[in-house]
C-alpha cells in the first residue's frame, strides 16, 4: 500500500490538465458611428410654408389666458400641456415682487408661494377637473435671475432684454370648460 501511495505521489506532479479552452472570441465589430443620418424629408406642398426662425411663433390673444398680461410681457413659446391645454411662456423684465404683487391685485388672491429658491408664486385660474384637464388652471410666476444666472434667456437672439429675470406661465381651462 505504501508502494502504492509512493507511486501515486510520484506521477502526480507530472499529470497535465489540459488548460482550460476560452470560449471563442467573436471578431470585433466595425465601430459604430455616432451621428444618425435622418432620413430625406418631403419637401413641403405647395402653397405652405415652413417656419424657419421664431417670427412664425404667434402669441395667443391675450383673452384666452384667463388672466391679464403683465404690461411689457413678452410671448416666449407655448407648448401642448394635453387634454387641449397649452402653457404659454411671458418673459419680463420686471422683478419677482413686483410681477407677484401685481396678480395678487388683479386677481384679487394671495396665490401660494410654491417654492423659495428659485421663487415660484402659482395663483390659481379655476378649478380642476380630471377627466377634461391635464393641469390646473393658473398663472404661475418664476424668478430666474440669481447668482448664477442673468435669468430665462431670451429665444429672439436680437430681442431686449437679452435674459428675462422673471418668467410668468399660464394654462388656461380648456376650451368649452366651465371656469370656477
Amino acid at each position: 500500500m505504501v508502494a502504492a501511495y509512493a507511486l501515486l505521489v510520484m506521477l502526480l506532479p507530472q499529470a497535465r490538465v489540459a488548460p482550460p479552452v476560452a470560449p471563442p472570441v467573436a471578431p470585433p465589430s466595425p465601430p459604430v458611428s455616432t451621428t444618425t443620418t435622418r432620413p430625406a424629408s418631403p419637401p413641403p406642398s405647395p402653397g405652405t410654408s415652413v417656419p424657419t426662425d421664431r417670427s412664425s411663433v404667434v402669441a395667443p390673444n391675450p383673452s384666452k389666458l384667463g388672466a391679464p398680461l403683465f404690461q411689457g410681457a413678452q410671448f416666449i413659446a407655448s407648448y401642448d400641456a394635453g387634454r387641449g391645454q397649452r402653457y404659454y411662456l411671458y418673459g419680463v423684465s420686471a422683478s419677482f415682487p413686483e410681477v407677484v404683487a401685481f396678480y395678487r391685485t388683479a386677481l384679487k388672491q394671495r396665490g401660494d408661494l410654491v417654492f423659495d429658491a428659485p421663487a415660484t408664486h402659482e395663483f390659481s385660474l379655476g378649478r380642476f377637473r380630471e377627466e377634461t384637464m391635464a393641469f390646473p388652471p393658473s398663472v404661475t410666476v418664476k424668478e430666474f435671475q440669481s447668482q448664477v444666472s442673468q435669468g430665462y434667456p431670451n429665444p429672439d437672439p436680437a430681442g431686449q432684454p437679452a435674459a428675462f429675470p422673471t418668467v410668468i406661465q399660464f394654462v388656461p381651462a380648456p376650451a368649452g370648460s366651465v371656469g370656477r
